[in-house]
């Protein structure tokens, strides 16, 4: 781990958690230093986030106590509705195309983050971001693997030419420049989100939707809101364990901690057969009531407080048999139960922590480039669904499935905020990283470390799980009926990056950890080693 008296950084690029460690150097809060360092990662990992992508974040206060949650994800244009899908003849909202493009909802939630916890001068935030855009910076060794992954979609996309310079994708030490990306960074720096949702950028984007044949509106962007929302949350053997609500998937990672609770994982020990048939047992159950309930609670009511109930984990729970997988798990019904929802952190030196999570969801998103400055919209999209009778299926301002989510847990004087990449792994490698800390003590860098697993899918038997784990537990696992697919060390693109910061506030002491699985590293703000103090 990264220790530290003042703030530290995490994210997936060295010199991203480098250009937030010297926003903290000079008085900046915890968000203040993620609005810069999600900022620089929409320029150092274009293929996974951006302006024109979403967000989400949580934000812990020190002196207050108090977490407060925001949700920034676009919703879909005005006119996209089911109706003019079917006459265009999809079967399904597209994975790639304008189509599969909803409003941006980052450069809003930066705006909501900087004016509630904000110190440093908004226009200071962007800084380190324009300086990569506009000067370059090296190509890392997980950014260039995963930009040649991406080479046909972007050349089967539009406005290749931004992130296909000379017609090929970088490599590994090639510096990119992305100008164009520095002049929109600039006009947000200048003008706030008023340039992107109602300026020349909203121009721009609607500029290349009308040209694609796109339905989105200047109202669309315009009337855009991120909404501050209220973090759900359970506990775990002594722990509370955070997550937002709705329309995100944070409440599987708590039905998961639910049913692990009732199973002693402790005694069964980390790397044991039946402490993995447990989670992975944990996972199918509560990923079935996932897809059966997620939803946009604006527009269908989704039984969170049943689904993150004791009572309905038990339930839940008296379904995992001791010594066989169950490979088609049916939803439950939470109902009964209600009384009545890349990843990046930040710990600055007062302890405030902000947990956030941003993406285009797909790399590169849409793979519809904005030309005149150098950014791709997301494809969120493509979570919406056409069946009628979906919670998740697309309408006019209505928000997509998402799923990406931040997390936090905290016991006593220790706050850690945490975030596991990877699309559908994220609420399982959660619970997991909760477990690897709670069940099993290991320390924040540990349980990042830790092999994993993730289900293929979301339902059935097959299981991706690292070489880590003994082939003599992965032949009993294949006894009691998983499908193993067996993956090397540090699988990143299967199990995720993710990154922990810890506050232990009876001490003062800041703690950081960064996952082997990514480019990135935990940077502490730098000492006044020559003299002078840090700036309050």
């Amino acid at each position: 781990m990264v220790i530290s008296r003042g703030g530290i950084a995490a994210s997936d690029q060295v010199i991203a958690s480098q250009a937030a460690a010297e926003i903290l150097a000079r008085g900046g809060s915890a968000a203040d230093a993620a609005i810069a360092e999600n900022a620089a990662m929409g320029v150092l990992e274009p293929m996974m986030n951006g302006m024109g992508g979403d967000l989400f974040a949580i934000e812990y206060n020190a002196k207050t106590g108090k977490l407060t949650g925001l949700n920034s994800s676009g919703w879909a244009p005005e006119k996209l509705t089911l109706e003019v899908m079917k006459k265009k003849g999809f079967k399904q909202v597209p994975m790639r195309g304008i189509y599969s493009v909803t409003v941006p909802g980052a450069v809003a939630g930066w705006a909501a983050l900087h004016e509630r916890f904000g110190r440093l001068p908004w226009k200071d935030l962007f800084q380190p971001a324009i300086y990569f855009a506009r000067h370059g910076f090296p190509v890392t060794q997980f950014v260039a693997a995963y930009w040649a992954d991406q080479a046909k979609a972007l050349k089967d996309g539009t406005n290749t030419g931004v992130y296909l310079p000379g017609g090929k994708v970088p490599k590994v030490g090639q510096i990119f420049k992305n100008p164009a990306y520095a002049r929109a960074l600039e006009l947000i720096a200048d003008q706030g989100p008023e340039a992107f949702y109602r300026g020349p950028i909203a121009k721009a984007i609607l500029r290349t939707s009308n040209r694609l044949g796109g339905v989105m509106s200047a109202a669309d962007l315009a009337d855009f809101k991120p909404e501050w929302v209220t973090p759900i949350s359970t506990t775990y053997r002594g722990w509370t364990v955070y997550e937002l609500p709705p329309n995100g998937q944070g409440m599987a990672a708590l039905e998961m901690l639910n049913i692990m609770e009732r199973f002693p994982l402790a005694k069964d020990g980390f790397l044991s057969a039946d402490s993995f048939h447990v989670k992975m047992a944990a996972q199918q159950l509560a990923y079935a009531d996932l897809l059966r309930y997620i939803g946009d609670p604006r527009f269908v009511k989704v039984p969170v407080k049943g689904i993150i109930s004791k009572a309905y984990a038990a339930k839940r729970a008296s379904l995992i048999s001791p010594d066989k997988a169950s490979c088609h798990v049916m939803p439950g019904d939470p109902v009964p139960f209600a009384g009545d929802t890349s990843y990046m952190n930040v710990v600055d030196s007062d302890g405030n922590i902000v947990s956030l999570i941003q993406s285009l969801y797909n790399e590169f998103g849409s793979a519809v480039v904005v030309p005149e400055y150098g950014f791709a919209l997301q494809d969120r999209g493509a979570l919406f669904n056409l069946d009628p009778a979906s919670p998740d299926v697309i309408a006019p301002h209505k928000r997509p499935f998402h799923t990406i989510i931040p997390g936090y847990m905290q016991k006593g004087p220790l706050h850690v905020g945490f975030g596991i990449m990877g699309g559908l792994n994220q609420p399982q490698a959660h619970a997991q990283f909760v477990s690897n800390v709670v069940d099993f003590g290991m320390d924040l860098q540990g349980a990042l470390e830790a092999p994993r697993f993730r289900n293929t899918a979301v339902d059935g038997c097959d299981f991706f799980i690292e070489d880590r784990v003994p082939e003599a537990v992965r032949e009993k696992l294949t006894k009691m009926g998983y499908v193993l697919h067996v993956r090397g060390a540090f699988a990143s693109s299967i199990m995720g990056g993710g990154h922990a910061v810890m506050y232990d506030s009876a001490t003062g002491m800041k703690y950081a950890a960064s996952s082997p699985r990514k480019d990135g590293a935990a940077i502490p703000e730098p000492e006044p080693i020559f003299g002078g103090s840090r700036k309050k």
